[in-house]
C-alpha cells in the first residue's frame, strides 16, 4: 500500500426511522419482533444484556448508529459519540474480538450524555460498577479489564456485521433480556404491521394457557390425522 489509509471514514447521510416508527417498538418483546420477521433477526446469543442478575436495565429500542473499530480498537466508537442523536442505539463492532474491552464506564457515560439509549457490541466491556452507576442498558459478550487501542482505522455510519446480523445505521435495534433483534430499515413498516396481529395472537394464547390449555388444538388435530403413523 503506497498511502496510509485515513484513520476514520464517516458516512454522514443515513436514513432514520420516524418518531412514530421508533415509538412502535417501545416495550415490545424481542420475541414478538423476531416472530414478525418470520422467526429470525436476532444476534447471536453470546451478545447478552449486561448485569441482568444485578437488576440493571435491560430493555431498549432505537435506531442504530454503527461504528466499526476492528479487533482491539475503539477509535470509531469514540468518534461516533459526535454523531449520536437522541434515542440512538450505539452499535460498536470489533469483529467479535474478545481480548480487550470495547468500552468502559466513561465512554458509556459519554454515550448517555449524548442521548444514546443503549450500547450493543460483539465484544466485551469493562468497569462493571461504573457502568451500573451510569445506568445505560448495554449488551455485550462479557467482561474483561483489558484496555483497547485508539488507533484506527475505523468507520462510522457504514454497515457492520455484529453477532451474525448485518446492521446498517438507521436500522431499528430492539433489545431485552432475551437478546438483540435487528429490523432492517426497509422492513420497519412491514414489521410494525405484523406486530399488531402477533400481539393479538400472543394475548389470546396467554389467556388460553391461564384457563388451563394443555395441548394446542392444531397439534391435537394433527395427532388425529393421517399425517401421523402409530406403532403398537
Amino acid at each position: 500500500m503506497l498511502e496510509q489509509p485515513a484513520k476514520l471514514k464517516i458516512k454522514r447521510l443515513n436514513p432514520r426511522p420516524s418518531q412514530a416508527q421508533i415509538d412502535a417498538f417501545q416495550g415490545v418483546p424481542t420475541g414478538f419482533v423476531a416472530d414478525a420477521m418470520d422467526g429470525i433477526g436476532a444476534m447471536h446469543h453470546s451478545i447478552q444484556a449486561l448485569g441482568v442478575a444485578e437488576g440493571l436495565p435491560f430493555v431498549a429500542a432505537g435506531p442504530a448508529l454503527t461504528a466499526y473499530n476492528g479487533p482491539g480498537d475503539v477509535l470509531a466508537t469514540l468518534a461516533a459519540l459526535s454523531f449520536i442523536q437522541a434515542g440512538d442505539v450505539l452499535v460498536g463492532s470489533v469483529d467479535g474480538f474478545q481480548g480487550s474491552a470495547t468500552v468502559g464506564d466513561r465512554v458509556i457515560g459519554m454515550a448517555k450524555n449524548c442521548g444514546a439509549v443503549a450500547y450493543v457490541t460483539d465484544g466485551t466491556m469493562r468497569d462493571f460498577e461504573g457502568v451500573a452507576k451510569v445506568g445505560l442498558p448495554c449488551w455485550c459478550t462479557g467482561l474483561t479489564p483489558n484496555s483497547p487501542m485508539i488507533t484506527g482505522p475505523g468507520t462510522v455510519g457504514f454497515g457492520v456485521h455484529v453477532g451474525g446480523r448485518q446492521v446498517e445505521t438507521g436500522d431499528m435495534i430492539v433489545a431485552d433480556r432475551d437478546g438483540v433483534v435487528v429490523v432492517p430499515f426497509a422492513e420497519i413498516d412491514a414489521v410494525i404491521a405484523r406486530l399488531v396481529d402477533i400481539k393479538a395472537l400472543e394475548a389470546e394464547l396467554d389467556q388460553k394457557v391461564e384457563e388451563g390449555l394443555k395441548v394446542p388444538q392444531d397439534i391435537l388435530d394433527m395427532l388425529d390425522s393421517d399425517q401421523v403413523k402409530y406403532v403398537d
